[in-house]
């Protein structure tokens, strides 16, 4: 074989499943949600696929000889990349939001058949070229930079390419059939592989396509970052429910945008109203955009308010102007990209309220919870202004006590506002933090919102000493300590 076609097999085949371990994420978030757990399981899987794939695959080239088998390996690997799409869309509603053990099974049965198959193609490939001993070295050295520029290449075509502009199921049905087409070609080229290894090859693409194609969409979009969709609210006329992934995300009525669904929103609004009384405008930065529910809110029930929402993705922005009437202006901004980053190009003291509402998953990402960002937040809000942030955890409630020492390291006045059961500790969900350098003693008695018929039941606050008293002596997150994911991951587990 000409050394140009080991090389070019070699970078195919390599990338190829780099760009499935680059998409598996987003594969298995509609089920089990963003975490470093995904990703974690994800990578250890695949390379495990690449593990034994290797070591296999330099033994049967030994074994049968090299020309037989790549051409089949190329095929039945593109055609188990194409499956790994049906296997996950069937299973995974089995699992969602199950355990840890789950969606490591989920992504073996997915995702390590294609990374193995596929990584004997690079030991195959090289057996081809080892016709002299004395260059043994020049040869495995070659080839194993080129399959590694192969897998670079896989994850930023992938990473900054692709996903912007293909659905993620397009991507992965188009790199598995391109290599199918490549398997069979090389065989004929080759003649010298087996007729059935191909025949079930693509027999196993075209079935993969067809069952894709027969089952029901599980999103409207396949953004970026979410699997989202958009649902009617059966019980409201103008109801609608944003679904990112495993989480009904926000809620917003298309006729009265004062309308708060979601418990933890009216707490929002009941902070609001009880730090920031009357109706004079605010000036509000968002991290985290969802369905733009609390931005709208304070445009309708504050006139003259402005926001500036930091949003990751903008194709959601896209969705949510299609899909749930978003119309920004100049007091309304989305300002797309990483919150973090984002946050940085704001000026000092140019807002009045700052809302934390930006998840992965079921967690907060970390990088957004930690004191460092906090200051930022700070220095981003005049002397009185307000930071409130919405948080999930369950019993014993660790990250939540411990975002809440974060605040209080920055701020002078810390609260955190939730029903009885988060408050005696024996329940969780979703809260509310709050911090301020102004005093917070007004949450004591908290407002129904505006626009809101009452507060969720048990609604209460801890303020100052007695939220202090609560949290206990947590350690404060940094960006060097805040393993959010791990926590919550180990509730759930």
């Amino acid at each position: 074989m000409p050394p140009s076609v080991a090389s070019v097999v070699v970078f195919a085949s390599s990338g190829a499943v780099l760009v499935l371990e680059t998409l598996a994420g987003r594969l298995v978030a509609p089920y089990v949600g963003v975490t470093l757990e995904t990703f974690t399981a994800i990578i250890g899987v695949v390379l495990a696929g690449i593990s034994l794939g290797t070591w296999v695959g330099g033994r049967a080239a030994d074994r049968y000889g090299p020309e037989r088998l790549l051409g089949p390996l190329l095929a039945v690997g593109g055609a188990l990349v194409v499956a790994s799409l049906p296997v996950v869309r069937v299973l995974g509603p089995g699992i969602r939001n199950g355990s840890t053990e789950s969606l490591v099974i989920l992504t073996v049965l997915a995702f390590f058949a294609p990374s193995a198959v596929l990584s004997a193609v690079s030991p195959v490939a090289v057996r081809t070229q080892l016709h002299d001993l004395a260059v043994t070295g020049t040869v495995v050295g070659r080839l194993s930079a080129i399959g590694t520029a192969g897998s670079l290449a896989g994850v930023f075509a992938t990473g900054f390419v692709l996903v912007t502009t293909m659905p993620v199921p397009a991507i992965v049905v188009g790199s598995g059939i391109a290599l199918v087409i490549g398997g069979v070609a090389m065989a004929i080229w080759l003649r010298r592989a087996e007729r059935g290894p191909l025949g079930g090859a693509v027999g196993l693409a075209i079935v993969a396509v067809g069952l894709q194609v027969g089952l029901p969409p599980e999103c409207d979009v396949q953004t970026a970052y979410y699997c989202a969709s958009v649902e009617v609210d059966e019980e409201r006329e103008g109801g609608r429910v944003l679904r990112l992934d495993t989480l009904r995300h926000s809620y917003v009525d298309l006729d009265d945008p004062t309308h708060l669904e979601f418990r933890y929103i009216r707490w929002f609004g009941s902070a609001i109203d009880a730090l920031l009384p009357g109706d004079e405008p605010v000036d509000a930065v968002h991290l985290g955009g969802g369905g733009f529910t609390m931005p709208r809110w304070l445009e309708e029930t504050r006139p003259g308010s402005t926001s500036v929402v930091l949003e990751l993705d903008e194709q959601l922005v896209e969705l949510v102007e299609d899909e749930l009437g978003l119309e920004t202006s100049d007091d309304l901004q989305a300002i797309t990209g990483d919150a973090r980053v984002s946050i940085a190009g704001l000026d000092d003291d140019s807002a009045d309220l700052a809302i934390g509402d930006a998840f992965g998953g079921i967690a907060v990402p970390w990088h957004l919870t930690t004191r460092e960002l906090v200051e930022e937040v700070h220095r981003v809000l005049r002397d009185d202004g307000v930071y409130i942030a919405n948080i999930i955890d369950h019993p014993p409630l660790r990250f939540l006590r411990a975002e809440m020492a974060t605040f209080d390291a920055v701020f002078e006045h810390v609260a955190v506002i939730g029903d009885a059961e988060l408050r005696d500790g024996t329940g969780g969900g979703n809260s509310v933090l709050v911090a301020s350098d102004r005093p917070l003693d007004a949450l004591d008695e908290l407002p129904i919102p505006t626009g809101a018929a009452e507060l969720p039941a048990g609604t209460g606050a801890l303020v100052d000493d007695e939220a202090r008293a609560w949290m206990g002596e947590p350690e404060v997150l940094t960006d060097d300590f805040a393993p959010v994911d791990q926590w919550l991951t180990q509730r759930t587990g």
